[in-house]
């Protein structure tokens, strides 16, 4: 069975975003003008964008002034990627990202640079500047041009293949870490690609602590390389469905036996493989999918369908937010040091 990054995903619905406009005061500030999660895991920017849509992926350009987030709809039929800008002091509504397709072809998984000079992310649009009219899930890119982006285009071999390519991550050195669906078996593997003089060089797949479990895809890199988030199902330490797991490298590019992050970050109800860091480290951020007890006692009319499907935590995915030093914690755990 195939499962990809947008595998097991739900239906949800959207509502449309044109001309940005103010948020309010209180959007002010770094992050969405959140207050700081501390030790325990919070619900991200909830109303705004951990809101009742599927939310997943959350990209933040090293300035701390623009926040990508992927809202995938209608069970895979649609999916885009948009961006929270802060203009003037004030975080403004969000807009589709310049490089996104809108609503013809699907896009996902951002992620910047560490230098913010390059977006990546993932998009089964064609290729025909390099002779592909079909479409294909392809790791793609765009430059930064002041204080927008330049004209989207395909990584190509090395990184992209004949098969599909999810989820790019991005080492500081330039260094890039992806999820390839081996067309041989249809199974997901985590793969990287070093950088030489520029280039990409061969792909090489990474050992078995990393691509653990019967299923695993959708890595995150830290810039270091010190460890790996990578999502993986099939262990017999799994909470249930896929969970998060932490891999520890050392100098001699060896990597830890995998660490399930806990309950925590992880929880049974399976949706959970979007992990990004803030630009300074100072933050994980995650994907996952919980149920609000409340809703329980809702009177089961329209309204009450009104008021789940436009909250967080109704089931479907959200983004939560914690302090990395919890990796410190887990760190003592594995292998590896």
């Amino acid at each position: 069975m195939r499962i990809s990054s947008f595998t097991l995903l739900c239906l949800v619905c959207v509502a449309s975003c044109t001309t940005p406009t103010s948020l309010g005061p209180e959007r002010s500030g770094p992050y969405l003008g959140q207050p700081d999660p501390g030790d325990n895991l919070e619900l991200f920017a909830p109303g705004t964008i951990s809101n009742g849509y599927h939310n997943r992926d959350i990209a933040i350009t090293p300035d701390g002034r623009e926040i990508y987030t992927s809202v995938v709809l209608g069970n895979n039929s649609y999916s885009i990627i948009m961006v929270h800008k802060m203009v003037d002091g004030i975080w403004q509504e969000p807009v589709a990202a310049s490089f996104s397709s809108g609503f013809r072809y699907l896009d996902v998984e951002p992620v910047i640079s560490p230098d913010g000079k390059k977006v990546l992310f993932v998009s089964n649009r064609p290729d025909p500047a390099n002779g592909r009219s079909e479409e294909n899930w392809d790791i793609w890119a765009a430059e930064r041009k002041g204080d927008t982006w330049g004209e989207p285009y395909n990584l190509g071999v090395p990184v992209n293949s004949e098969s599909d390519e999810y989820f790019p991550s991005l080492a500081r050195d330039g260094t890039i870490y992806f999820t390839r669906m081996e067309q041989e078996t249809a199974a997901n593997y985590i793969f990287r690609c070093r950088m030489e003089d520029g280039k990409y060089l061969e792909a090489e797949k990474l050992d078995k602590n990393v691509n653990c479990g019967r299923l695993r895809f959708n890595a995150m890199i830290a810039p270091d390389e010190s460890f790996i988030i990578v999502s993986s199902a099939g262990r017999e330490d799994s909470l249930g469905g896929a969970d998060y797991y932490i891999v520890f490298r050392n100098e001699e590019d060896q990597w830890s036996p995998p660490v399930n992050m806990g309950e925590k970050i992880n929880s049974p109800v399976g949706q959970e493989w979007s992990s990004s860091l803030s630009p300074d480290g100072k933050y994980l951020f995650f994907m996952k999918s919980l149920k609000n007890p409340a809703f329980d006692e809702l009177t089961a009319d329209i309204k009450g369908v009104q008021r789940i499907a436009s909250s967080p935590r109704n089931g479907d995915a959200d983004i939560y937010w914690i302090q990395s030093r919890i990796i410190e914690e887990l760190r003592k755990a594995a292998a590896i040091h």
